[in-house]
């Protein structure tokens, strides 16, 4: 049985999530490879209407060039003043290439002269399992804060130097890898799919 767990796939080419996810999966799975790694390097659309249905799409496709377990993420920003965005279109939000600083420039632009208890906001991160044997599993998790009135910390990376913890009294850039690993989104989703994955 234990031979089984010796390795998965986690669909990412993203270094910064890769560490987060090796640091809380190591434990379970010792070989964790990004699709770079693993040498998939398939044309993934993700097309999906919801984190879920992206989180699977990643998976499936990466499953089946690999025959192997595949775990995939799909996480955004919920910005409630902004209705939500940029919510599940958060890496392309004004377009794959642009940098974070000028999205969140553009965000906290947005928010100009919003009092601080409209400014709410939530992190939201779905996990997908796609099994070679076909089945299939999702899990949710989010991590609720307020957007800052501007950058803040330098560890992390997309948008959390404008994401604002109340409880922490620091924005998600500003918190230790480990800090940030017990209440980020990612960190609480991986710890929900760890333990799905420990009862199979």
């Amino acid at each position: 049985m234990e031979t089984k767990r010796k390795r998965l796939i986690f669909a990412t080419g993203n270094e910064g999530k890769m560490k987060e996810i090796r640091m809380i999966l190591e434990d379970t799975y010792p070989e964790i490879l990004s699709m770079k790694e693993a040498g998939i390097t398939a044309d993934i659309v993700e097309d999906g209407k919801t984190y879920e249905e992206n989180a699977l799409i990643k998976a499936r496709a990466v499953a089946a060039a690999s025959g192997e377990l595949v775990l995939a993420d799909d996480s955004g920003l919920e910005i409630d003043y902004l209705n939500r965005e940029p919510g599940i279109y958060s890496a392309r939000y004004l377009g794959e290439d642009t940098s974070y600083s000028i999205k969140n420039a553009n965000l906290i632009k947005r928010l100009e002269g919003v009092p601080e208890e409209q400014r709410t906001a939530r992190f939201v991160c779905a996990i997908a399992a796609a099994f070679p044997d076909g089945r299939e599993m999702t899990v949710r998790a989010t991590i609720e804060g307020r957007i800052g009135y501007g950058e803040k910390g330098s560890h992390g990376f997309g948008y959390d130097p404008i994401f604002y913890v109340p409880e922490m009294g620091r924005t998600t850039a500003e918190l230790t890898e480990e800090e940030k690993n017990l209440v980020s989104h990612r960190g609480k989703a991986l710890r929900l799919m760890k333990e799905e994955l420990k009862k199979l």
